[in-house]
């Protein structure tokens, strides 16, 4: 039986699937160029963790660790990502690249339900199947890229990310249901 941290997990994963889906389809360049800034953020706040640390820690001790170095490094990374996120999106295309290997795993993550759902005799399995189909098929496609414009490949990308999020959501209800009844 499903925890209710476990189902709460499972419709976020789905709304943040459609949420990022809307958003490549409304701004690809806009929403990428966020996701750089924040993570960029995100690497400079764990930088000075890391050099905060690396002072409060003692020196022999901090000499071990190397926690000065990776404080410096993530800093430096974090900055390139916040304040120079155009040398990123120069790289535009190939950003394509990473939404589709993550779809790809997502995907590969859907075949290991759909046999988990089989071997445990659940008969909604075919959902998931689908589900993954759905992912590898779309993820192929991204990694090809078979279209003429760059714009095309994003509007794919997020439209693919929307019809994943509709069917992870399906999947997620159908597999619950079925897994309640099978419990009682």
């Amino acid at each position: 039986m499903k925890t209710v941290k476990e189902k709460a997990n499972g419709i976020v994963l789905c709304l943040f699937e459609l949420i990022v889906g809307v958003l490549l389809l409304i701004n690809p360049v806009g929403f990428t160029a966020g996701i750089i800034k924040v993570t960029g953020i995100v690497l400079m706040i764990l930088g000075l963790i890391e050099i905060v640390k690396y002072f409060k820690m003692s020196a022999e001790e901090a000499s071990l660790g190397q926690s000065l170095v990776k404080g410096l490094v993530s800093v430096l990374a974090g900055g390139f990502c916040t304040f120079r996120t155009g040398w990123f999106l120069i790289t535009f295309p190939v950003l394509t690249i990473l939404y589709g290997v993550i779809i790809l795993l997502a995907g590969l993550g859907k075949v290991q339900l759909t046999v988990d759902l089989l071997r445990r005799k659940n008969k909604n399995w075919v959902w998931a199947a689908i589900n993954a189909a759905i992912s590898i098929v779309c993820a192929s496609v991204i990694l090809n890229n078979p279209f003429t414009s760059a714009t095309v490949l994003w509007v794919f990308t997020g439209a693919s990310l929307i019809v994943e999020g509709v069917f992870d959501m399906i999947t997620f209800f159908v597999r619950g249901n079925s897994q309640e009844e099978s419990d009682r």
